[in-house]
């Protein structure tokens, strides 16, 4: 499967992600990073559920974000993705959110470690997860 450096995930904002006057709250844009993140792994056939039963996680360790502009009830969001450092336990995503217009929303820089879930110290990535990401960087 060819990947591509750049990944691009669309999520509609609902009801629940705003405050009454139907902006965004600001917390919710670090889980739509997740989101962004998470499916492209998952476009890569790697699946995090898998991770949990091998006593292993990717944990985030530090967020630099800056919020632009308010996205709104109903916008559609686009969520991309591109990892910008790869070590052996960790790595590092630099991702954006612009909404249907194309305007910058956030943006962000997040670190992500590999962590052993049995004594949450880190560790390596798992080869062939490491192989995978390297494929697309």
């Amino acid at each position: 499967m060819l990947m591509q450096k750049n990944y691009q995930f669309t999520v509609r904002v609902y009801y629940e992600d705003t405050d009454a006057g139907g902006i965004v709250y600001y917390a919710n844009y670090l889980k739509f990073f997740e989101r962004g993140r998470t499916e492209w792994l998952r476009a890569m056939n790697i699946n995090q559920s898998e991770f949990l039963e091998q006593n292993f996680a990717f944990v985030v360790t530090n967020v630099v974000m800056k919020n632009v502009a308010s996205a709104k009830l109903d916008d559609l969001l686009v969520i991309s993705s591109t990892i910008t450092l790869l070590k052996r336990a960790s790595l590092v995503f630099e991702q954006q959110i612009v909404n249907q217009q194309a305007q910058l929303l956030c943006r962000a820089t997040i670190k992500v470690a590999s962590v052993n879930n049995i004594n949450g110290k880190p560790c390596a990535i798992p080869s062939t997860i490491l192989g995978a990401l390297q494929r697309v960087i």
